[in-house]
């Protein structure tokens, strides 16, 4: 029977690839589980995308503050048991875009997505807090219009975010799902670039696809890495 402690114990790099399941313990919604970001939205995908942002960037803006920020998140056990390890011996590697990592005190994080609180101009490409963006979308200064520096629908994932994430996969001896379901490229093809001979475990409640001869562990994340002595 695989056990996961041993395999963390015995790893010399361990990559976390992260979605927002790792979140919702922290009162975060994921997106498409019944109650998620994208339920009862007529077109969330359409909301969320470039063409939104460039033809009607009042009701992205709307959208994303109405529907996205939750500053008083704290990082859960997950967040936390990943900090540890990651910053003796590895990276985490996460679709999340709210920054709890980073919280958690995280110090090799690839943020595929992005990040909810990095906000700038898209004029002059200053950078402001996210309390700016909240009360507004336009830089007074120049008529520029503010935005999160997240991946949106129609927009390619940065070469270099994209580079950090495949070293961080390619060099790993273990690789750790957590909270995904694997279901969104490029994302989920990012596990093409293990090792051979690397050792690939996924937590998850349902199983999901994984490469052969990977490992599932199922179960709560919550309860799996409240387990685990790092």
């Amino acid at each position: 029977m695989f056990d996961l402690q041993t395999a963390i114990q015995q790893a010399k790099h361990v990559t976390f690839m992260t979605g927002a399941g790792v979140s919702t313990a922290s009162g975060i919604p994921d997106y498409r589980s019944k109650g998620g970001l994208y339920a009862d939205q007529v077109d969330p995908e359409y909301a969320l995308s470039i063409d939104n942002l460039q033809a009607h960037h009042e009701d992205f803006h709307k959208f994303v503050v109405n529907n996205m920020y939750f500053p008083a998140a704290k990082p859960n056990v997950i967040h936390e048991k990943m900090a540890t390890i990651t910053n003796q011996k590895g990276t985490i590697v996460t679709q999340n875009v709210d920054g709890l990592d980073r919280k958690a005190g995280a110090e090799h994080v690839v943020e595929f997505h992005g990040n909810l609180y990095r906000i700038y101009c898209q004029t002059c490409h200053k950078h402001f807090d996210y309390e700016t963006y909240l009360k507004s979308d336009i830089h007074a200064a120049d008529g520029g219009i503010l935005r999160p520096d997240i991946v949106l629908y129609g927009e390619p994932i940065n070469p270099d975010t994209v580079s950090a994430a495949i070293e961080a996969i390619s060099t790993a001896d273990l690789l750790i799902v957590v909270g995904t379901s694997f279901v969104v490229y490029p994302f989920a093809g990012l596990i093409g670039y293990a090792q051979p001979e690397a050792t690939i475990v996924a937590v998850n409640r349902e199983k999901i696809a994984l490469p052969e001869g990977a490992h599932m562990v199922q179960g709560d994340a919550v309860d799996v890495f409240a387990k685990l002595v790092v």
